[in-house]
Formats: structure tokens, C-alpha cells, sequence
């Protein structure tokens, strides 16, 4: 397995206080008109932990990723994020705390290039105002420039040195979500949560997104919360998994106790899984 032998400076400039990430969901409740989508949840996720979510269609998965970032608004219940509480939060204030997200559905900029994409990612790191920008002084000189480093380590990151001037509506749809993932750590997150990132990937591009994100938490203790219908690259790559059914958590538990509890393999899995 291929590893990126330096250590971005998006990574290494972190203290350990950019580095906690702890979610508290309590008591989580949202309906639509009739129907509720999720019932009473409740979860944790602690720093350094990569938590997988999973569950049938419809079992609430996005909708819980939706109310942790700002997207919808739970009737009932709280949550807390580093010991601050963030359930009515708009979403553009909670890139301000520390969390960041990708996609089910592909959510970039086609008619722009991939470094330009992920130049968007940095405004809540630029630190100069409108007149100084307008005249380009000698601060913002230099902050422009530790901006376009920090983007091109995560572009060698990622492997996508040959497309970082390509516009992305031109990409392949695995090289998309690659990118929409680069941008979403160019926010610098001390959560990130990922919404299906491996969906209409092939094997190989498939086999890249594991080592990346493998590496972000093993080496670099991003904390990550992962939803994903692939249970191979869940159970191989989680530390906790939470199962939703019907808005529900059914279950809780390491990647050995969900892959054999029972109430587990009759709703959602079907049958155990070969290690």
C-alpha cells in the first residue's frame, strides 16, 4: 500500500485542541409531516474515532448526518459538539466549529477547475479584509501563498497532481468525489463526516478512497463519521458502527459484534459477512 511520506501542513499545524472531536447526540427526533425519520437517537463520537453508520434505504443515515450538519432541524433532542451546543446552528456556522461534510450527490463546481474548487475551501481561513485584498498587500501576498501550499500538499495527498488545473465537470465520477473530499479537508475539520464516499466507484478508485481515508485517521487522527453502503470497506475500516433501521438505532457496536448480532443479520446484512 502506497502512503504519503510528508505531513501536509494542514495537519501538522494542528494543536491538540483543533484536533477534539467530541459529538454528544442526545434524545435526536425529526419527522416529516407523518413520517419520522429518526426516533430517539442517541450516540457518540469521541476524537480520533472513525464511526460507521449503516442501514437499509430510508432508515434515517443522511437524515442524521443532515441534522449533525445544520441541513435540517430535529423537533426533539440536542447536539453537542466540544462541549458546545450546536442543534440550531446555521450550517455555515458550523464549518466555524470544526465540522466539514462531503456528498451522496456530488456537490462541486463543474465549469471550475479542481484547485479552484478548492480554493472556495479556504475562505474561513483568510484572515484579511476587503481592502487590503483590493490593493494585495504584502499580508495577503502572504497568506495567498500559504493557502495555494497547504492546497497543493493535499493535492499530492490525494494523488490528483495531473488534474489540479482540469475543471471538474470533465472528470470521471470517482476523481469527483476524490475532489469533493480534498475540499472538504482544505476546511481544515476537526469532524469530518462523509455521506457515501464510495458510492459509483470503481474497484480501484474504491481501493484509493480506503487508503486515504485510512491514513487520515490512523495517521492523523481525523476524526471521521462515515456513512456507506459497502459493508467489505465498513467493517474493515470502522472502529464503531451504529446500525439505523426505520429511524431507529438497532444496534452498537465493533465491527465483529455488529457483523454477528443477530437482530443486525435479519434486517439489514441478511448473513454474516466472511472476515
Amino acid at each position: 500500500m502506497k502512503t504519503y511520506r510528508g505531513q501536509p501542513e494542514i495537519f501538522s499545524s494542528k494543536n491538540h485542541s483543533d484536533k477534539k472531536a467530541e459529538l454528544e447526540i442526545k434524545d435526536l427526533s425529526l419527522s416529516f409531516g407523518g413520517i419520522k425519520a429518526l426516533n430517539n437517537i442517541n450516540l457518540e463520537v469521541h476524537t480520533g474515532e472513525l464511526l460507521a453508520v449503516i442501514g437499509p434505504n430510508g432508515a434515517g443515515k443522511t437524515s442524521l448526518l443532515n441534522c449533525i450538519t445544520g441541513f435540517y432541524r430535529p423537533q426533539m433532542g440536542k447536539i453537542v459538539f466540544n462541549e458546545q451546543d450546536i442543534t440550531s446552528l446555521p450550517t455555515h456556522h458550523l464549518i466555524h466549529v470544526g465540522i466539514g461534510r462531503t456528498f451522496q450527490n456530488i456537490e462541486l463546481f463543474p465549469g471550475m477547475t479542481v484547485l479552484s474548487n478548492m480554493l472556495l475551501a479556504r475562505h474561513n481561513h483568510c484572515h484579511y479584509g476587503l481592502a487590503s485584498a483590493s490593493f494585495f498587500l504584502p499580508g495577503v501576498r502572504d497568506e495567498e501563498i500559504r493557502h495555494r501550499r497547504i492546497l497543493e500538499e493535499l493535492i499530492d495527498f490525494l494523488e490528483m497532481q495531473s488534474i489540479r488545473k482540469k475543471k471538474v465537470g470533465a472528470l470521471p465520477y470517482g476523481l469527483m468525489k476524490r475532489v469533493e473530499l480534498g475540499r472538504a479537508l482544505a476546511l481544515e475539520p476537526a469532524l469530518l463526516v462523509l455521506d457515501e464516499p464510495f458510492a459509483g466507484m470503481n474497484l480501484e478508485e474504491k481501493e484509493d478512497m480506503v487508503r486515504f481515508l485510512t491514513e487520515l485517521n490512523c495517521r492523523w487522527k481525523q476524526t471521521m463519521i462515515l456513512v456507506e453502503h459497502d459493508m467489505s470497506i465498513v467493517m474493515s475500516i470502522s472502529h464503531r458502527i451504529v446500525v439505523l433501521n426505520f429511524g431507529e438505532k438497532l444496534a452498537e457496536g465493533t465491527p465483529e459484534e455488529i457483523r454477528n448480532h443477530p437482530e443486525v443479520i435479519k434486517a439489514y446484512l441478511g448473513e454474516t459477512i466472511d472476515a
